[in-house]
């Protein structure tokens, strides 16, 4: 029997499954990555670790339970038939030769023969032909849903809008920007006084997911073609014949390609390829090496994140020498004060790079790096610079030591590290680094739920002047909001009429709206029921707030800190002063069966999302918890449920299906 999962790996589980998803929303959504691939492997590995050590931990919406972010709301949602799911990473010649072992050992095989292709770096994209026509085209998204770019795709001239013969079948391809085209861009951006792309994977992504097809159309965009999600009729046998029916088709298959009669040439081919990246004219971070024998991809089959037929080489990032001329800070959404080196600009990997992130103060003191040092830097993953290792034998000895600033400054707020952590962050709650993002938190569905207040409107706002943080949200007038892009008399109105709604939606949303560290919304609901108002709860000690059961030290510490600077106290009376309630929604009172009874619920419910289902469960007296243990009275099953089903039967837990669950709340 597996053993529970102690609280602190509980904890711990549920900080990093937080860290991931929000690197995954930078990544993917955002286009705007903050961490290094390897760091963020880190984060997954470590996760992975525990979910394997304590099964318990493992929950549907895990980022190891599926692939990538949601995606942007900009675009309508497209429904994968076929799940578009990523790759396993292999980091060295011995793990490809694991692969290999299993793979055989799987399919029964005593060799295998392989297809190597090069891993583009772009922006990975699905196209439907229905009669040799193409009818719609699609970003991953999160591997089960994508964003329809029908429109931005029919602008890439190496798509073909009609196949060289009618077929219907649906192709997985990558979007990019070669380096040449990349650097004509960033110089007409810049001779327009537009700020240039960081690299072209960003280039590529922003391009393709822009609302207006014509800039699309004036981007370089191109695409390789590599996969296949269905097709009617007989399906090529081996996947060098699919890429050979790509081509005749019509569509640009990469030339790189390459037939590995067994793993030994896989892991040669590997070697060759990382060899000659640099004079490819396009970025690639690795390799991908995919069983030839198509008719093995059923019996091999997949994880519910990764095929078992198919691995990804990862090639080592790209280095260079150059001078740290400056070391400055970096205020993020979360107000994390990031150091980041400005570098004498140098190229890498085929871009020019000037600056590199420090991620803390501890990697700067660690790595003894100061300013003025001569250093190694490297593209990790090719995306995002990092400075590797000092060059200590050319100091001179003018080089300066780095510290912390102890005041934000963007907005002079306090910065502070707590206890354990190695980020400093700026706690105040105005800054305007912070604003915009801390505004998209607060007026969201979990949150304030002000309806028709998208990220495109807060924007406008912000840049307006209009709003500074989220109390003045609430003195907008009808004339201001009616006088703004893509708004008028109806959309005003609207908006000021969800608005005066929020003002009702309890203590328990005020707090997890103002975007507390570690605060979400099982935390901000607990805490709002144990201390009833904003001001026992601002006046609560320590020990007072280590009195409710779901908060731990970090919390407790974290929630100190928020209301001791005056200038979150003084936005809570600003929301006080605009009509904003700041006393707690009565739970409703426990009947039937629900009092006192404690639910789990794993897989996807057909009829309830998640959160309607706990709230079910919550207004009618019930618990919900995250993990199986003793203590649970029902499992609530829906599809594709996870390992708490397996736990529940060990421990006689009663199962509920969906049917039996709806009837158990009426």
């Amino acid at each position: 029997m597996t053993p529970e999962a102690p609280p602190e790996a509980r904890e711990e589980a549920r900080r990093l499954r937080e860290q991931i998803e929000y690197h995954n929303y930078r990544y993917y959504v955002l286009d705007d990555p903050q961490i290094t691939d390897a760091e963020y492997d880190h984060l997954m590995q470590a996760l992975l670790r525990l979910e394997e050590q304590y099964p318990d931990l493992v929950t549907p919406d895990s980022p190891t339970q599926r692939v990538g972010a949601p995606p942007s709301d900009a675009f309508a949602t497209v429904e994968h038939q076929v799940p578009m799911l990523s790759l396993a990473n292999a980091f060295s010649a011995e793990e490809l030769r694991s692969f290999d072992a299993r793979t055989r050992r799987l399919s029964g095989a005593e060799q295998l023969e392989y297809v190597g292709e090069p891993k583009l770096d772009g922006l990975a994209v699905s196209l439907i032909y229905e009669d040799g026509v193409l009818v719609r085209g699609a970003t991953r998204g999160d591997g089960q849903r994508g964003e329809d770019i029908t429109a931005n795709l029919r602008t890439i001239r190496s798509v073909p809008l009609r196949l060289r013969r009618p077929a219907t079948l649906e192709v997985r391809g990558e979007v990019i920007i070669r380096h040449e085209d990349f650097r004509r861009l960033n110089e007409e951006r810049a001779a327009r006084g537009e700020p240039p792309f960081a690299n072209p994977r960003n280039a590529a992504a922003g391009s393709v997911r822009q609302l207006d097809p014509r800039v699309t159309a004036a981007r370089p965009l191109d695409i390789f073609c590599y996969g296949l999600g269905r097709i009617e009729g007989q399906e090529p046998a081996t996947h060098w014949e699919l890429l050979e029916l790509l081509r005749d088709l019509g569509f640009k298959v990469n030339p790189e390609a390459r037939i590995c009669r067994d793993i030994e040439e896989a892991v040669a081919y590997c070697r060759g390829l990382e060899e000659k990246r640099a004079r490819l004219g396009y970025s690639v971070d690795g390799a991908v090496i995919k069983v030839n024998d198509r008719r093995l991809y059923e019996r091999l089959g997949a994880t519910a994140k990764t095929p078992r037929w198919a691995v990804a080489f990862k090639f080592a990032a790209e280095q260079a020498v150059t001078q740290i001329e400056d070391i400055v800070v970096n205020v993020g959404r979360t107000g994390a004060v990031t150091p980041m080196a400005r570098l004498r600009p140098v190229a890498v990997g085929g871009v020019t790079v000037s600056r590199a992130s420090l991620h803390n103060e501890d990697y700067i003191r660690a790595k003894d790096i100061r300013i003025g040092d001569w250093v190694v830097v490297q593209r990790a993953g090719d995306v995002i610079p990092e400075v590797v290792r000092v060059l200590a034998e050319r100091r001179t000895g003018q080089e300066r030591e780095f510290r912390m600033p102890d005041t934000c400054p963007v907005c002079g707020a306090r910065v502070v590290r707590p206890e354990g952590e190695a980020v400093a962050r700026c706690i105040g709650t105005s800054c305007p680094a912070k604003l915009l993002e801390g505004l998209i938190h607060f007026v969201s569905r979990p949150a304030m739920n002000v309806e028709g207040m998208g990220p495109a409107l807060l924007a406008q706002l912000v840049e307006a002047g209009l709003v500074h943080d989220a109390a003045d949200l609430y003195r907008l007038t009808h004339e201001q909001l009616a006088s703004l892009e893509r708004m008028g008399d109806k959309s005003a109105a609207n908006v000021l009429r969800s608005l005066e709604s929020s003002k009702d939606a309890g203590l328990e949303r005020v707090l997890f709206a103002l975007g507390i560290r570690h605060v979400g919304e099982n935390v901000a609901r607990d805490l709002a029921r144990h201390f009833g108002d904003i001001d026992r709860l601002m006046n609560a000690g320590y020990d007072d707030l280590m009195a409710v059961p779901s908060v731990g030290e970090k919390i407790a510490r974290s929630v100190l800190a928020y209301f001791d600077e005056p200038r979150n106290r003084e936005l809570v009376e600003r929301l006080r002063r605009a009509g904003v309630r700041l006393t707690a929604s009565q739970p409703a009172a426990p009947s039937g069966a629900l009092a006192g009874k404690r639910f789990v619920i794993t897989g996807t419910l057909s009829r309830y999302s998640r959160r309607e289902a706990e709230e079910h469960i919550r207004s009618r007296g019930g618990q919900v918890s995250g993990s199986v243990s003793r203590n649970t009275d029902y499992l609530v099953v829906g599809d594709n449920p996870g390992s708490k089903l397996d736990r529940a039967r060990e421990l006689g837990v009663r199962i509920l299906t969906e049917a039996e669950f709806e009837e158990l709340i009426r």
